[in-house]
């Protein structure tokens, strides 16, 4: 029986409004009861409507320094563009971050490199927009229906798709963590950008494989469909990774959006 962590720090809650719309945003993160530290970052930010989460490749320096270089850059760049978020600003965003990643894992030894998954919600509201590069996933619940709106930059994930093997085999095992894109990679790859649109009652959850890799699709879907407000939640579905066994960082951000009420006069 595993002791119980709690999360490396209260959770966190925000509610920004955008538009005709208000987002109720959420976010934590666990150890896990595999490794001795945390390598995921989690941003939520405190005025836009925009979260994000990482995930670093390995345990050692290299990990650290790419996780904290990467959101550092992203979320500066975000708020500079601020309010022109496009395709064009977050595609240049993401450029820098790999640009300064790089440099970073020039004076570290070993691999430099993390995974990072955005969510950034326009500022007129009814659409956002996904940034990912690497294997943190995005889902959406939608009248019932949980959908994983992100695709794993990973060969395992190729593999499948093209038919070479099937998801459960040990090719597909041996192949889930040969990352295709991330961020720090040596050949620059350019992230998946998504135009969303926000709709009242949508759920978003942002998660490192921490989440994804512990929590079946059943059990996310319940976890989110829950009768919980998102900083509950976020406590639920780390609690559950704990005891699914906690075999890696865990990190979650779970999104809300609400009619925004008028201000009573």
């Amino acid at each position: 029986m595993f002791r119980r962590r709690p999360p490396d720090r209260p959770v966190e809650a925000r509610r920004p409004t955008v538009g005709q719309l208000t987002l109720e945003i959420a976010g934590g993160s666990v150890v896990g009861h595999r490794y001795p530290e945390n390598f995921d970052v989690l941003h939520l930010d405190p005025e836009l409507p925009f979260a994000a989460v990482a995930d670093g490749m390995g345990d050692g320096e290299g990990s650290r320094v790419a996780g904290a270089t990467a959101m550092g850059t992203f979320v500066e760049q975000v708020r500079a563009g601020w309010p022109a978020v496009g395709a064009d600003l977050l595609r240049a965003a993401t450029a820098e971050t790999q640009l300064r990643v790089r440099r970073a894992g020039a004076a570290v030894a070993g691999l430099t490199g993390c995974t990072l998954t955005a969510l950034v919600a326009e500022p007129e509201g009814g659409q956002g927009w996904l940034v990912q590069l690497g294997d943190s996933r995005a889902y959406r619940l939608r009248d019932g229906l949980l959908e994983l709106i992100t695709v794993d930059h990973t060969m395992a994930w190729l593999g499948v798709v093209h038919g070479w093997w099937p998801a459960d085999s040990p090719e597909a095992a041996r192949a889930r963590y040969q990352l295709l894109r991330y961020v720090g990679h040596p050949d620059k790859p350019e992230p998946d950008l998504l135009a969303v649109p926000l709709r009242t009652g949508d759920t978003w959850l942002l998660c490192t494989d921490g989440v994804s890799d512990q929590l079946g699709y059943h059990r996310l879907r319940d976890l989110l469909a829950a009768r919980r407000d998102p900083a509950r939640t976020v406590e639920a579905l780390l609690a559950a990774t704990l005891d699914e066994g906690g075999d890696d960082n865990a990190t979650a951000a779970v999104i809300r959006v609400h009619p925004t009420l008028p201000t009573p006069r």
